[in-house]
């Protein structure tokens, strides 16, 4: 079906789009420019929502329910909704219940997609990994189409992919929650505890990171990180192949590190791809992030542009961007890294001991490793936000714990802890975002917390 046939035929339809975000506007555009009796449900109030778009909007046919009731009389009979909305919400179960289509903007490319699809998800590293996998394929000649949780909404884009492109997507549990989707290559990076303040459980969390690759058939191919206990457990319910990555075992099929070396394996044969440190972006968790990579486009990729690739890639923004160097002091920005998990790895990334800016949004991740992580590999402290105190309290009761060798500030204000953080620093410091937290305190994505923190670092004299 093309996307002109599947959206003409929601017309005679009554449709609402919750949540009016990044990846539901191309697809609320296509539904007006089609004549579809469209409601936007967005819990913003009008003021926020922004009366112009409001107005826009309802001049185009458009009806608008804001604020706190955007739930209320969900009568519709398709509904798309946001990827931060929950499907067990009260109101979409009860929508379903009653025979209404719950569906997204991401499920709905998954069915009208004419090209071949990599789909990557995780906890921690997926963004990187899902670029990669596009440089790599742009390196070998291919025509690529990124999106998805990276930020690219790709529905609109149908009608310009042809069969022999390749769409690359990084998926978060959101979207997967209630999805069908089929990709060719799926690839879990790993799974750790994350965003349990909207999944009821961690076992929900995971369940929903395996729709990913459940819907996939005999001839399509799952990537797994043999090294995570989770990730590997799910290798028997794949239908199709299953390829490994690791930095500690062996696997017959996909790539492992021995030695500081880089090896595919095929069947159990085994050949040098690359040396690790060629990589240019630090960490062993990017180490892992191209095995990953490697593993994915294994037959698709010849092995000389896979080495070009991590040998030029720079690295993606929010992610030990390097900012800049002012007075001896640099400037790091890991804003991406809203999970403990992906703070730590950023920790054993780096060659030595950062002035730490840490805290953020509240996601009911513990911090009791966090907290001997930065004991151990963290010269000064400076906290913020909402989670401030729960840090203070792991650091300070970790084993590894010494005042003396270890100073914990606390700032207010964001900008605030910036500024005390640049003027702790000396000649040969490292000033270093990484929160191990979301950015919803202050913040509307990591992005901005990122893009906040270079404006604060750019403007010091």
């Amino acid at each position: 079906m093309t996307l002109d046939a599947y959206i003409d035929s929601l017309r005679g339809s009554r449709v609402a789009v919750v949540g009016l975000g990044v990846s539901n506007r191309p697809l609320l555009r296509l539904l007006l420019s089609h004549g579809v009796d469209v409601t936007v449900r967005d819990k913003r109030t009008r003021e926020k929502f922004g009366e112009e778009d409001a107005a826009d909007l309802e001049s185009r046919g458009c009806r608008l329910r804001l604020g706190a009731d955007y739930l209320a009389e969900l009568t519709e009979d398709v509904i798309f909704r946001t990827p931060g909305l929950h499907p067990f919400t009260a109101e979409l179960a009860e929508a379903k219940a009653r025979g209404a289509v719950l569906t997204s903007e991401m499920e709905a490319f998954f069915a009208l997609c004419p090209c071949r699809i990599i789909a990557v998800t995780g906890s921690d590293g997926k963004t990187t990994t899902t670029t990669v996998i596009s440089e790599l394929l742009k390196a070998a000649g291919y025509t690529v189409h990124l999106g998805g949780n990276i930020g690219t909404p790709l529905l609109d884009r149908v009608p310009v992919m042809e069969a022999n492109h390749w769409a690359v997507l990084e998926l978060s549990s959101f979207q997967l929650h209630s999805m069908i989707c089929r990709p060719d290559i799926a690839v879990i990076t790993n799974i750790s505890p994350n965003h349990l303040d909207i999944h009821p459980d961690y076992e929900d969390y995971q369940a929903a990171k395996k729709q990913i690759f459940l819907g996939q058939g005999e001839g399509d191919v799952l990537v797994l990180n043999a090294d995570n206990d989770i990730t590997r457990s799910f290798a028997p319910e794949a239908r199709g192949a299953v390829r490994f990555f690791s930095r500690r075992a062996e696997p017959e099929n996909g790539c492992f590190l021995r030695d500081g070396v880089i090896y595919r394996a095929r069947d159990g044969r085994t050949s040098v791809l690359m040396d690790s440190a060629e990589i240019r972006i630090p960490g062993l968790h990017n180490v892992e992030n191209y095995m990953a990579a490697f593993a994915a486009t294994e037959g698709i990729v010849p092995d000389e542009c896979c080495r070009r690739v991590a040998r030029t890639f720079p690295g993606v923004a929010h992610r030990l961007e390097m900012i800049r160097v002012l007075r001896g002091v640099t400037y790091c920005n890991d804003s991406i890294a809203s999970s403990p998990t992906r703070t730590i790895a950023g920790l054993h990334a780096l060659k030595q001991k950062p002035i730490l800016i840490a805290g953020g949004y509240d996601k009911h991740i513990p911090f009791d490793q966090l907290g001997d992580e930065i004991c151990l590999h963290v010269k000064e402290l400076f906290l913020t936000g909402f989670t401030a105190d729960k840090i203070f309290e792991a650091v300070t009761a970790s084993p590894h714990y010494d005042p003396e060798k270890l100073p914990i500030h606390r700032a207010e204000d964001f900008r605030d802890a910036v500024l005390a953080a640049s003027g702790a620093a000396g000649e040969g410091d490292m000033v270093l975002l990484s929160p191990a937290c979301a950015s919803f305190d202050h913040f509307k994505n990591f992005e901005e917390r990122g893009n906040a923190f270079r404006r604060i670092v750019m403007e010091l004299e």
